[in-house]
């Protein structure tokens, strides 16, 4: 499986609890603390800063005051870019959400990267059908399989869609939290590495699926690592692994999800990557999204120097 040292992620200048988003999402409590946004830019600085020590190379890319865009510091939902030069465009449930898509980020990616081909699926809005890119969905890139709880953030149409257009296999199921609720998405609950799988397990109450989603795990050789719903809830399932610089991996994370795990998975989890994490809460409580929804990774062909 393909990693990329190299990240996109936007400097927030209005995070905050988002209403528009609550309503599907139960991992977002609001906090009334005027500081919100303070405490959130400065746990944001620190996970850029812990990425670059550690040989990430981090495009950060300044938000916008023109609009109220709360969670643009999430913007794996809004846009994914792909080894083949494709840039995708996603359907967005949140009408506030869907002003973080900006075309000069494009602009100015395409100044090092090959971007051959956009893909928009926004048209999906218009039949309030909506796919949330990479929290929607959890690529398997190297085996192209696309896993992805349904919910009302995670239309199959769309989904179908992106399949077709990218040539991947969709993997679909149902997920619910400990209350029952739909896992708004699949990325909180699952984790994809080259060499294993993060997977809230119990959180897939259908047998069936269950079983699914393990065969294809196995059949692609993955060791699973298992959560349990607490875990879940921690952001134990928000991970993300990447490379650095040195060619070596690592698995980012927030500080509450490493520290609710136990010694057993993080054995198991250092086989494979060097563990990092930085403190995340405020950005946690308040967006219902962690350090995995924070980093869009770039993997579109850098230009050839015409040097």
């Amino acid at each position: 499986m393909s990693l990329t040292s190299q990240i996109m992620m936007i400097r927030p200048v209005n995070f905050n609890y988002n209403e528009e988003t609550a309503v599907n999402n139960k991992f977002q409590q609001a906090t009334p603390n005027a500081d919100v946004h303070r405490l959130a830019l400065a746990q944001f600085e620190r996970m850029v800063s812990l990425l670059e020590k550690n040989g990430v190379d981090v495009q950060v890319i300044e938000d916008t005051r023109e609009t109220f865009t709360p969670d643009s510091i999430f913007p794996n939902n809004w846009i994914s870019f792909h080894e083949d030069g494709s840039v995708i465009l996603y359907p967005m449930f949140a009408e506030n959400r869907r002003k973080e898509r900006r075309q000069d980020i494009i602009d100015m990616l395409s100044n090092s990267y090959e971007i051959k081909n956009t893909i928009d699926l926004t048209h999906f809005e218009h039949k309030h059908l909506f796919l949330e890119g990479t929290g929607s969905m959890v690529l398997d890139r190297h085996h192209h399989i696309a896993y992805m709880c349904a919910s009302p953030r995670s239309s199959t149409d769309a989904l179908y869609e992106f399949c077709k257009q990218m040539h991947y296999m969709p993997l679909i199921f149902d997920a619910v939290d400990k209350h029952g609720f739909a896992i708004y998405h699949t990325n909180v609950m699952m984790c994809i590495g080259n060499n294993f799988a993060v997977v809230c397990e119990e959180a897939i109450k259908s047998l069936d699926q269950r079983a699914q989603v393990i065969k294809s795990l196995a059949q692609t050789e993955k060791e699973i690592i298992g959560i349990s719903l607490d875990q879940m809830e921690h952001f134990a399932g928000n991970m993300l692994q990447i490379k650095n610089k040195y060619n070596e991996s690592l698995l980012i994370m927030s500080e509450q999800a490493y520290l609710s795990l136990n010694k057993k998975q993080l054995k198991c989890l250092e086989k494979y990557a060097q563990l990092l994490y930085s403190p995340l809460d405020v950005i946690e409580k308040n967006g219902g999204g962690s350090a995995r929804c924070m980093m869009a990774e770039i993997f579109l062909p850098p230009k050839k120097s015409l040097i």
